[in-house]
């Protein structure tokens, strides 16, 4: 099988000291799980199973048991060139997602030639129960509607999400901060109202303030709007 054909060759390229160091950055994720790959050797390794017409096959052996192979998951469907492929194995893969990494490496280059059709797909993400999916959904409007396909109703769009899920809510920080970098005037009164979570509104202050993007009148302006207290009902 293609799946056990793909570990032996995973185990292979272990990096022990690199499996130490990721796996204590990701919390959510047993230690026992990792085998321990870069990810240039996990690009590497993913070109060969797609030329060899092998990754069709590991892509329908879900679950899988070690977080290296969700990332390869997630190479190989990010390089897959027919978007409705692209999103099928999309949405087939998402809710295996259980780490805010994997999530991340998921990012499929086809879908920035289909950013009309990729809205409907993006507004059901974002309606998710699942963390991962929901995270997915907000990190594609950071990635594909900040520039020229901007519109106001996307950042309204993730303002009205409500949770306590820490890795929901730092996406939610990282995609008002990088917001703020390319459309400033446009979400400035998104801050100046105060997102509604003290611990997104002033992360996402903090990551604004960090970014190179903005100048450095704008970062003392934000600073003010730290929340100190909590919000009264």
């Amino acid at each position: 099988m293609i799946a056990d054909k793909v570990k032996d060759e995973l185990f292979k390229m272990q990096d022990t000291d690199y499996r130490d160091l990721i796996s204590k950055l990701i919390p959510t994720v047993d230690k026992e799980m990792f085998i321990g790959i870069r990810i240039p050797k996990l690009r590497e390794y993913a070109k060969q199973l797609i030329k060899k017409d092998e990754a069709v096959e590991f892509l329908h052996a879900l679950p899988h048991k070690y977080f290296d192979e969700n990332q390869l998951h997630a190479i190989i469907i990010s390089e897959i060139k027919d978007f409705k492929n692209c999103i099928d194995e999309t949405n087939r893969f998402l809710p295996y997602i259980d780490n805010w990494a994997t999530c991340d490496q998921l990012s499929p280059k086809v879908f920035k030639k289909y950013h009309k059709e990729l809205l409907c797909y993006i507004r059901e993400w974002l309606k998710s129960d699942k963390i991962y999916t929901l995270r997915f959904g907000i990190g594609m409007l950071m990635e594909h509607f900040l520039d020229e396909d901007f519109d106001i109703i996307y950042p309204e769009m993730i303002v009205k999400i409500r949770t306590d899920e820490y890795y929901v809510n730092m996406m939610i920080a990282w995609y008002f901060a990088t917001a703020l970098a390319k459309q400033y005037e446009k979400i400035l009164p998104f801050i100046e109202k105060g997102i509604p979570d003290k611990w997104t509104h002033n992360k996402t202050i903090q990551k604004a303030v960090e970014s190179y993007r903005i100048s450095t009148d704008k970062k003392e302006y934000l600073k003010e709007l730290k929340i100190k207290k909590a919000y009264t009902k």
